[in-house]
C-alpha cells in the first residue's frame, strides 16, 4: 500500500490539494512521517471557504455513527494540541441543549438511545439551563454536557505553523488545472495555469466541494459529492445572555443558535444544493433562521450585524471518504466531511497517514478504540 516515492528533479512525495482544515491537518500528519509534502491552495489565503465559515462547535452527538467515532477519536487530539500544535484551549466547554417540540419526541429519543452521554431534561430544567427559551414551546429536552467551542483559527494555524517547521511547503494562488498520471501509472504531475507543475508520488484531494472535479482531472470516477449551502447570521439582542451559555437547537436540526459575545449566532440549518462556489447567504435563509429562533426564545432578534454562508459537502451516504481511490494507486481522498469536518479533522488526518503505510484496513489503536473503521470510511465503497 505504500505510495510511490517522489521521482525526478524537484519532485516531492505528496501533493495535498486544499488549504482548509482537512488539507492542513492531512499535510501535517504526512510531513510528520518524514515525507516531503507540498500543499496547494487555489485562493490567495488558506481556509477561505468552509473552514473559515464554521459555527465552531464540537458535538459528539452530531452525524452518523462513523462520524461520531471520528469525533470521539479527535477529542484527545484536541486536548493534546497544546503540546503537538502549540494551541492552548483548542476546545473550551460550551454545553449543547437539544429541544423537542411536539412531533420531535422520537428524534430526541433516538439521540438519547444512541448517545449515553446525553442527559434528559424536563422543559422546566431546560429553562433553568437557558432562561431565554420558551418552556411552553417544547415537550422534551436533552443536555449534551461535553460539547465545546473549537478554536478553529488557532487549530488551523497550529497545523500550518507546526507543519512548516517540519518542512511542509505551502503554495497559495495555485489553481490546479491538470493531474497527469506518470508513465506506468505510478506518480503524478500536478499542473497549474501558466505552466507551473509539480511531480509527486501521491496526490491527496482535500478541497471540499471541489474534490470530485479534481478527481476527474486525474481520471478518477466521481464520488457523487453533494455541496449544500449553510447560512449563519450574527444578530444583536437586548436579552441578557450568559456569553458561555449553551448552544441550543431542536431535535430535527431545523435551527440552532448560541451566544456570540453580546450577540447571537444563529442558523436555519439549511441544506441548499449548490455547485462548488464561493457561497453567499440568501436573505430568505437569514430571515428563516431569525424566525425559528424567535419562535422558540424570547431573544427578539430584529436585525443582522453580518451573515455568511459556506458549503458543507456530503457523500451519498453522509459519511466522509478517507482513503485511497479504488482504481488509481496513489490518489487519496479526504472528502465529503459534511458539517463535521473541523471536529473530525484531527482523527481523519491521523487515519490517512496510517493508511498511507498500512494495508488500507489497519486503524491506529487509539482510533480503533473510539470505533473508527477504515472500511466504513473508504472511498472504495462507492466503486461499482
Amino acid at each position: 500500500m505504500s505510495p510511490a516515492p517522489a521521482t525526478g528533479p524537484g519532485a516531492v512525495d505528496v501533493v495535498v490539494i486544499g488549504g482548509g482544515i482537512a488539507g492542513v491537518s492531512a499535510a501535517f500528519e504526512l510531513v510528520a512521517t518524514g515525507r516531503s509534502v507540498v500543499l496547494l491552495e487555489r485562493e490567495p489565503q488558506l481556509a477561505h471557504h468552509t473552514t473559515g465559515r464554521s459555527a465552531a462547535v464540537f458535538l459528539e452527538s452530531y452525524g452518523p455513527p462513523p462520524v461520531r467515532a471520528l469525533s470521539k477519536a479527535s477529542r484527545p487530539l484536541f486536548a493534546a494540541a497544546a503540546d503537538t500544535l502549540g494551541v492552548e484551549d483548542a476546545l473550551t466547554p460550551r454545553q449543547s441543549l437539544w429541544l423537542a417540540p411536539s412531533g420531535q419526541e422520537a428524534q430526541l429519543q433516538r439521540m438519547l438511545d444512541e448517545l449515553p452521554g446525553l442527559e434528559r431534561l424536563t422543559p422546566e430544567a431546560a429553562g433553568r439551563v437557558c432562561p431565554v427559551i420558551r418552556v411552553d414551546g417544547f415537550v422534551d429536552a436533552a443536555l449534551e454536557p461535553d460539547a465545546a467551542n473549537i478554536d478553529v483559527l488557532g487549530l488551523h494555524q497550529g497545523y500550518v505553523r507546526t507543519g512548516r517547521a517540519q518542512g511542509l511547503v505551502i503554495d497559495h494562488s495555485w489553481p490546479v488545472i491538470a493531474i497527469r498520471r506518470a508513465a506506468g501509472g505510478r506518480g503524478f504531475t500536478v499542473e497549474a495555469a501558466g505552466g507551473t507543475s509539480i511531480s509527486c508520488g501521491s496526490v491527496v484531494l482535500a478541497a471540499g466541494a471541489w474534490c470530485d472535479e479534481l478527481g476527474a482531472l486525474a481520471g478518477a470516477r466521481p464520488l457523487g459529492l453533494r455541496p449544500l449551502r449553510r447560512t449563519i447570521a450574527i444578530c444583536p439582542t437586548s436579552a441578557e445572555l450568559d456569553p458561555a451559555g449553551p448552544m441550543v437547537g431542536d431535535a430535527a436540526h431545523s435551527y440552532y443558535w448560541k451566544p456570540e459575545g453580546p450577540n447571537v449566532l444563529c442558523s436555519p440549518a439549511d441544506e441548499t444544493p449548490s455547485p462548488p462556489c464561493d457561497a453567499r447567504p440568501e436573505e430568505e435563509d437569514v430571515a428563516l433562521g431569525i424566525e425559528r429562533v424567535n419562535e422558540s426564545t424570547t431573544l427578539a432578534l430584529r436585525s443582522v450585524r453580518t451573515a455568511w454562508a459556506g458549503l458543507r459537502t456530503f457523500t451519498g451516504d453522509g459519511v466522509p471518504a478517507i482513503g485511497e481511490d479504488a482504481e488509481i494507486p496513489g490518489l487519496w481522498w479526504v472528502a465529503g466531511q459534511g458539517g463535521y469536518g473541523i471536529q473530525t479533522a484531527p482523527a481523519a488526518a491521523v487515519l490517512l497517514a496510517a493508511l498511507f503505510d498500512g494495508d488500507g484496513t489497519t486503524v491506529p489503536a487509539s482510533l480503533a478504540a473510539a470505533g473508527v473503521s477504515a472500511s466504513a470510511l473508504s472511498p472504495r465503497r462507492f466503486a461499482s
